[in-house]
């Protein structure tokens, strides 16, 4: 072992030299190092169960007791403390479930205007630190703070020890931090020692890191393409550091080229401000309004080919699917589904829009019917292998040979028979 680096004290911020093993100002053993610390400056922050924090913050009784956000007895657990986590609840829950888990829990109903204006103030000190922040939901971001130490006079890793330590002062939650040199182990980094935590991997270690852990660890591994993976003897990260990007490809198509990429340690994405687009969607307004169910079905088809070949155009795909309709009298419905994985195809896009259709054409007629996708992913993650859905290789193979000749000869040249009934 070598010399232990310089730090900081998480508790104050205090610089600490190499051999303390307190703040010496506070007397906090929270300190922390790592010797690649003035290089790193990509970072995920995750507030620690966002939710109940915010509950507790505001009911000082409940600091101390198991809280569960969440409906009904039938409805489903939005997120719950960790006093209620370490009893086995756990978001998604079904609450009749967590309350037999946790009879003693306090159960509230969320209160989405309260938690907004959390974020909203938590965001705030993040502008205040770079212009690169991409925000995930209302309690998760990437920032990138390349270029932000002559501004702030300190290194990102002592920015966001300063940034943990105003956030739980001035808004009353705490916050995880993952700390790294891209977006993959940064937010691997900042689930690694939740509450109150804060990860640091170096390149350095990454690659021995990867390899001690599961597969599903790297983004876009779901079921499927981790039975798979089991189906083929690997189970492990390590496992895919010793095989061939042009293997892995062969083997797992476009996803093979991130398992290949991120069991190395290796991500091109880049922190993306808001202004990148967050949804692609497409819509048609009929001349005449439309209450004939295969009428709405046909032109659904169309739009969820052209939205395919936009997402395809991008180098982007969808994780929830989101149907518009608007009726004569100009009411908005939409209603959305959230996918195993993102998708670019026509016929995904299709089948699940479809579906959420059929609950809706019961007799009133549209004016207006669209198509879109939001929770937007890079194209490598795009339609992983799927054990259940084996059409969707053939699918794929089948729309980029429609893509080729629709790019060679027009958008007309060539449809599936389920579009005919569209209105021209």
């Amino acid at each position: 072992m070598g010399t232990p680096a310089p730090g900081f004290c998480r508790d104050c911020a205090t610089s600490v030299g190499p051999n303390r093993s307190r703040c010496p100002a506070c007397g906090s053993p929270r300190l922390l190092r790592h010797p690649e610390l003035p290089e790193l400056s990509i970072a995920h922050i995750d507030c620690d169960a966002f939710y109940a924090s915010v509950e507790k913050r505001d009911r000082p009784e409940l600091r101390d007791k198991p809280l569960i956000i969440g409906g009904g007895e039938r409805g489903v657990v939005s997120t719950c403390c960790y006093i209620a986590r370490t009893r086995g609840v756990r978001s998604a829950m079904p609450m009749g479930q967590a309350r037999k888990l946790c009879p003693d829990a306090v159960v509230l109903p969320p209160d989405m205007a309260k938690y907004r204006e959390a974020s909203r103030a938590i965001r705030t000190f993040l502008d205040a630190l770079t212009p690169l922040v991409e925000p995930l939901s209302l309690d998760e971001a990437f920032l990138d703070l390349s270029g932000t130490a002559r501004l702030h006079h300190r290194t990102p890793a002592e920015t966001l020890v300063r940034l943990a330590i105003a956030i739980e002062r001035e808004v009353g939650v705490t916050i995880s931090v993952g700390l790294s040199y891209n977006k993959f182990l940064a937010k691997v980094a900042s689930d690694l020692r939740k509450p109150r935590g804060f990860a640091i991997i170096g390149r350095a270690e990454a690659p021995g890191f990867l390899a001690e852990q599961s597969v599903t660890l790297i983004w876009g591994v779901g079921k499927a393409l981790a039975e798979k993976l089991s189906r083929d003897g690997i189970s492990r990260i390590g496992q895919l550091q010793n095989m061939e990007e042009s293997d892995l490809m062969r083997r797992y198509g476009a996803m093979g080229q991130r398992l290949y990429r991120f069991s190395r340690g290796e991500d091109r994405r880049v922190v993306e401000p808001e202004g990148a687009p967050k949804s692609v969607s497409v819509e048609h307004t009929f001349n005449s309004d439309h209450s004939d169910p295969e009428i709405l079905a046909a032109t659904l088809w169309t739009l969820a080919e052209d939205l395919a070949r936009r997402l395809r155009h991008k180098d982007l795909a969808g994780q929830t699917v989101t149907l518009k309709l608007k009726t004569t009298d100009f009411q908005s419905r939409t209603r959305a589904e959230k996918l195993d994985s993102p998708t670019r195809l026509a016929q995904i896009l299709y089948r699940t829009a479809h579906h959420l259709l059929l609950r809706e054409a019961t007799g009133p007629a549209f004016r207006l019917i669209g198509i879109g996708v939001s929770d937007l992913h890079p194209a490598e993650a795009a339609d992983p292998p799927d054990l259940v859905d084996t059409e969707r290789d053939r699918a794929r193979r089948t729309e980029a040979a429609l893509d080729q000749l629709r790019d060679k000869f027009g958008t007309k040249v060539i449809g599936k028979g389920r579009a005919h009934k569209a209105p021209r």
